[in-house]
C-alpha cells in the first residue's frame, strides 16, 4: 500500500474528470434542447389550437379600404371591428362583431356575436364559425371601444346570445395556398328574407396578419341573387395606428345614392 502515490493517483484523475465536465454537460443540453424543440415543431395542432388562430385573427380593427380604393364602384370602405365577449362552458370563444362605414364608425349597421369552436370530430372541418343575432344590439354599440368596465360583463353577454343565424364550417387550407383557414355555410345557407330573399350563404377566408376575406349573398326561391356583392368577397386588412383617412372622404355623396348602393352590395341586418 503505498499511500502517497495513492492520493497522487486520485488527484489526477480527479483533476481529469473535472476538466472533462464541461463538455459532457453540453453535449447532454444540447441534446435535451434538440429533442424538446423536435418534440415541439413534431406536436400536431389541436382542435382548440384551431380554434384560438381563428378568433385571434377575427378580433381587431380592420378595414376594406384598399378593396375601395380599387373598385369604389362595387365596393365601400367598410369598418370591421371584433373583440373577445365572453368563454362558454364548454370553452367555445364568443365574440362581439360590427360593421359600420368608414366615416361613421361608431354608427354600426350590423351586429352580431361569433360564436368560435372546434368542429365535432366526424366533421370534415376544423373550425365551426356561428354568427348570433344580439338580444338588445342598441346596448352593445361600440362595445370594443369601451373600456372593460363599461362593457357588459360576459355573464351578461351570454344571456344576451339571441337567435342563431349561420354556419360557416372552416377547414385549413392546403400547403402552398396564400390562406390559413377557408369555409362556407351549407350549400343551401341558411333562412334569411331580407330584400326578397329566402335563404343566404356566406364564405369567409382567414389569411396571414389576421387578414379577412368574406362573402355574403342573399337569393330568392328562383336561385336569382338578390343582395350582397356578386364580384367576389369583401377583404378586410388590419390597420394598426390607421389615422382613418378616407381617400374619398372628399367627396360627397346624397343619401339616396348610398342607400341604392346598399342594396345591391350588402345586407344591413338581416
Amino acid at each position: 500500500m503505498c499511500t502517497g502515490s495513492g492520493s497522487g493517483s486520485d488527484s489526477d484523475s480527479g483533476s481529469n474528470g473535472w476538466s472533462k465536465a464541461p463538455g459532457v454537460v453540453l453535449k447532454a443540453l444540447v441534446l435535451v434542447g434538440g429533442a424538446l424543440l423536435l418534440k415541439r415543431l413534431t406536436k400536431s395542432t389541436t382542435r382548440w389550437d384551431h380554434t384560438r388562430i381563428v378568433a385571434d385573427s377575427l378580433a381587431g380593427e380592420k378595414f376594406s379600404k384598399e378593396q375601395a380604393s380599387r373598385d369604389p364602384d362595387n365596393y365601400f370602405n367598410l369598418r370591421w371591428l371584433s373583440c373577445p365577449a365572453a368563454e362558454m362552458v364548454d370553452g367555445s370563444r364568443v365574440l362581439y362583431f360590427e360593421q359600420a362605414f368608414w366615416r361613421t364608425p361608431h354608427k354600426p349597421f350590423r351586429q352580431r356575436f361569433f360564436m368560435v369552436k372546434p368542429c365535432s370530430k366526424e366533421m370534415k372541418c376544423d373550425v365551426e364559425l356561428s354568427t348570433h343575432a344580439i338580444r338588445d344590439s342598441e346596448e352593445y354599440k361600440n362595445f370594443c371601444d369601451r373600456s372593460k368596465d363599461q362593457r357588459p360583463q360576459p355573464e351578461e353577454v351570454i344571456g344576451d346570445i339571441a337567435e342563431h343565424l349561420t354556419t360557416i364550417y372552416l377547414k385549413r387550407c392546403d400547403r402552398g395556398k396564400r390562406c390559413l383557414y377557408e369555409g362556407s355555410t351549407p350549400a343551401d345557407g341558411f333562412s334569411n328574407a331580407w330584400n326578397g330573399a329566402s335563404y343566404c350563404t356566406s364564405d369567409l377566408t382567414v389569411l396571414k396578419n389576421s387578414e379577412i376575406h368574406t362573402w355574403d349573398r342573399g337569393y330568392d326561391d328562383n336561385g336569382n341573387q338578390v343582395w350582397g356583392v356578386k364580384d367576389g368577397p369583401y377583404e378586410f386588412k388590419s390597420a394598426p395606428g390607421s389615422s382613418f383617412s378616407d381617400p374619398f372622404s372628399s367627396l360627397t355623396f346624397p343619401p339616396q345614392f348610398i342607400e341604392k348602393r346598399i342594396e345591391g352590395s350588402f345586407v344591413l341586418q338581416e
